[in-house]
């Protein structure tokens, strides 16, 4: 099946409408996803990216269909992450000669994966390649965004920048472009895409945001490996992702905690009331770590200026879908949030030092030592913590 993009250029990629965990368990996926592969059909017909694995052959069959494969002069890759190059193994089985034109990381990526040595053809920035009609494709190398062998591939002519990974989302759907959807759900599942995979990255985003500007390329469409094709006001997602690589927070508190008979949970809420009571303008949010994706909780933190994060004490540490949600925050390198820890505790209070050592350790900018509690809150203890978050609102 093939999707007209503008004039000779179609999408022919994968709709997968079931997936729920993408990069194993690590990033969830409510609303599926699509592997967007497109087809260049000029003098010359170039195909851009493939899919994930398990369509390899579902995706090769649907090709055929459209092209005779053996007329695909050119193979271009993008990114070798296997949901973009899964389906070389099935394609090049059939066209082993034609040339893929890729980065030097690629191709060490493309032969650990496949373990083939396919006749590939390095690139490197502003390289070109005539396709014919007057037209060409122009590399970008896009290093770190999000791999080491990214690249970007700019079609002259039809003005269309074959992003891959950035600016994509994972969102299923059968409309191609972003002016047909739900825009509410696209804003939602771009930012929780960069939140969570693109935030450590943002350095180098706002590098290559500022060389692609640079180059004064006009572009008409962005089209990216996941998610829909943005061809109305195409340059609204490079702002946002310029703004959202500038150190973003919105005016939010978020309280993140876990808890095992509602202690841990009412110091929350009371912290809540406090930080309201300074600031009735914060939007303040309060979660369940066991019981809210981890994925949209990620994105919560990312929106947010500060956050408070609490736990029970459980064997000398802390509960495990807090644990789990630090170890995240950890990687991602949030720049420029406060934060500060709570909790309650029986035997003894283990749970909010490492909570408090974990912030620090994650880059955040500890405001307050924690708040703990032994056993239930009383009318004292609530008091307590409504203070605490009145005194959290006022240093922010």
């Amino acid at each position: 099946m093939k999707k007209i993009i503008t004039n000779n250029v179609n999408w022919v990629g994968i709709n997968d409408w079931e997936l729920r965990q993408f990069h194993g368990q690590e990033y969830s996926t409510h609303k599926g996803s699509t592997y967007n592969s497109y087809l260049i059909q000029e003098e010359k017909n170039v195909l851009i990216d493939t899919v994930f694995v398990p369509f390899g052959k579902k995706y090769v069959a649907n090709l055929a269909k459209v092209i005779d494969l053996k007329k695909i002069d050119y193979v271009i890759v993008n990114h070798a992450e296997p949901d973009h190059s899964g389906a070389l193994p099935e394609l090049m089985s059939l066209i082993p000669d034609t040339p893929i034109y890729c980065t030097e990381n690629a191709v060490k990526s493309i032969k650990g994966h496949y373990h083939q040595d396919w006749n590939f053809v390095t690139v490197k920035a502003g390289d070109r390649l005539s396709i014919g009609n007057g037209k060409e494709l122009i590399f970008v190398p896009a290093p770190m965004l999000h791999w080491p062998d990214s690249m970007f591939t700019y079609l002259t002519g039809d003005n269309i920048l074959f992003s891959n990974d950035a600016f994509g989302q994972h969102y299923c759907s059968d409309l191609l472009f972003n002016d047909l959807v739900d825009q509410s759900e696209l804003h939602e599942e771009a930012i929780k895409y960069y939140a969570n995979i693109l935030t450590p990255f943002s350095k180098f985003v706002t590098k290559k945001i500022d060389e692609v500007v640079k180059l004064n390329l006009p572009i008409d469409y962005i089209c990216t490996s996941h998610g829909v094709v943005w061809r109305n006001d195409p340059l609204q997602i490079v702002k946002k992702y310029a703004e959202w690589a500038d150190n973003y927070q919105e005016n939010q508190v978020t309280l993140i905690y876990d808890t095992m008979y509602n202690g841990t949970r009412t110091i929350a809420e009371n912290i809540a009331k406090g930080i309201s009571q300074v600031d009735p303008t914060i939007n303040i949010k309060l979660y369940n770590a066991a019981k809210n994706d981890k994925n949209d909780l990620i994105t919560e933190v990312f929106k947010s200026k500060a956050i408070l994060v609490g736990s029970p004490t459980v064997n000398n540490g802390i509960m495990h879908a807090t644990a789990g949600l630090l170890e995240m925050i950890k990687g991602l390198k949030f720049v420029g949030k406060k934060a500060a820890a709570f909790s309650c505790y029986g035997w003894n209070d283990k749970s909010s030092k490492e909570i408090d050592s974990q912030l620090r350790e994650a880059g955040f900018d500890i405001i307050l030592d924690p708040i703990t509690n032994n056993w239930e809150p009383d009318g004292n203890k609530i008091e307590e913590s409504f203070q605490y978050g009145k005194k959290f609102a006022s240093l922010l």
